[in-house]
């Protein structure tokens, strides 16, 4: 029987950007940098995960259409998840089914709520409890800063294996679109996106 769970995660708007990496294959940033977290009753991704030694292989679906599974931060994801939960021998499978309530590569930050969401539904899935930011960078850089709510910022850290280069909440407040009378924000969203699948799948890179 296949064991499955499903989560929602946020999208972020970057205040204070970075501005290019230091490390392109574990996504280091060469500064920190500092994003505002919107409500997710307006802007979300929303993965269910399931594992299973009845699946035959590891899927995914996106917007309801089938995803190659073989793209390298997803599989860095997978990965990482499996080497945290003891699980790299498992003869258990993973589907991933994905969906966005907002268009996917409209530069709406896809890529950040999507890994988000798949990192957190992933540990949920294996019962691991330690600190989830830094997996997330490794899927898409600001997929960290969505793993809370509020203003979040990303740390650009030291090590050169990046342990250090996590995301710390620093201001716990979610922003709606549009907001009430303190801070709001407006997004004028296209009704399909604008562009393919981004190279991680979930719309950015």
């Amino acid at each position: 029987m296949a064991r499955t769970v499903t989560c929602s995660a946020p999208v972020n708007i970057a205040v204070i950007k970075y501005w290019g990496k230091r490390d392109e294959r574990l996504i280091l940033p060469t500064n920190s940098s500092l994003s505002v977290t919107l409500d997710q009753s307006e802007l979300q991704a929303t993965t269910t995960v399931s594992r299973s030694q009845l699946f035959h292989q590891d899927r995914m679906w996106l917007n309801g259409r089938e995803q190659p599974i073989d793209n390298p931060r997803l599989q860095n994801c997978l990965r990482e998840i499996r080497k945290r939960a003891g699980a790299l021998q498992s003869d258990e499978h993973i589907h991933i089914c994905s969906i966005n309530n907002f268009p996917t590569a409209a530069g709406l930050a896809s890529s950040a709520a999507g890994y988000a969401c798949l990192v957190f539904a992933l540990a949920q899935l294996f019962d691991i409890k330690e600190e989830l930011s830094s997996l997330a960078r490794q899927g898409s850089g600001s997929a960290c800063r969505s793993m809370y709510g509020g203003f979040v910022k990303w740390e650009r850290g030291s090590s050169p294996g990046g342990c250090d280069s996590i995301a710390v909440q620093v201001g716990n407040i979610c922003v709606p679109v549009p907001g009430n009378s303190d801070i709001s924000l407006a997004l004028d969203c296209p009704t399909h996106s604008l562009a393919g699948i981004g190279s991680s799948y979930f719309g950015g890179q």
